[in-house]
């Protein structure tokens, strides 16, 4: 796997990609050592980005800049994810800009609402977040639930506020402000 880091006005990423497509994805929030320890584990190295890793490098400041970008296009080297997880990434790549489902909700249409721990951990497991949109996945109330990125919680709002989504509304209702 090669890698690089690249700046964005959220702040700094990384991104690991094999032959196979785009296979790791660091969100912002850590300092260069850490980024590069995180990037490059699991015997990762340093490399000159493809012409399409460079189109996506584009497309994800693009996204921080706040401009509504489609990265169902990405190929994904999802090798040595779990089966289920692969299920749950692929249940939220139909998930849209803008739009939210929960961890129940996602269970439930993996085949069973006892799903919903599941569910979760395979968000903090993903391994390409913002490609595959885990930030989109909220808890039952309308809250954020986890997010393992660093900034946590704070991080997620964020994304989804780039993305139109005030977070803790509950759907169809307006926000006034009394």
């Amino acid at each position: 796997m090669n890698t690089t880091t690249f700046d964005t006005a959220l702040g700094v990423f990384g991104i690991g990609w094999t032959e196979a497509g785009l296979a790791r994805l660091q969100l912002p929030g850590l300092d260069s050592a850490a980024l590069a320890q995180r990037i490059n584990r699991d015997g990762a190295q340093p490399g000159e980005p493809t012409r399409a890793i460079e189109a996506l490098i584009n497309l994800i400041e693009d996204y921080a800049e706040g401009e509504d970008v489609d990265f169902s296009a990405v190929p994904l080297d999802l090798n040595g994810v779990t089966e289920f997880n692969q299920r749950a990434y692929g249940l939220l790549l139909t998930i849209g800009r803008g739009e939210t489902t929960t961890y129940g909700a996602m269970a439930r249409q993996l085949g069973d609402v006892n799903l919903s721990r599941a569910v979760g951990a395979a968000m903090g497991a993903n391994p390409i977040p913002l490609v595959i949109p885990c930030h989109r996945v909220l808890a039952s109330d309308g809250k954020t639930g986890g997010f393992s990125a660093p900034g946590g919680a704070l991080s997620k709002v964020k994304m989804l506020a780039l993305e139109g989504v005030i977070v803790g509304t509950p759907a169809g209702q307006m926000t006034f402000g009394f």
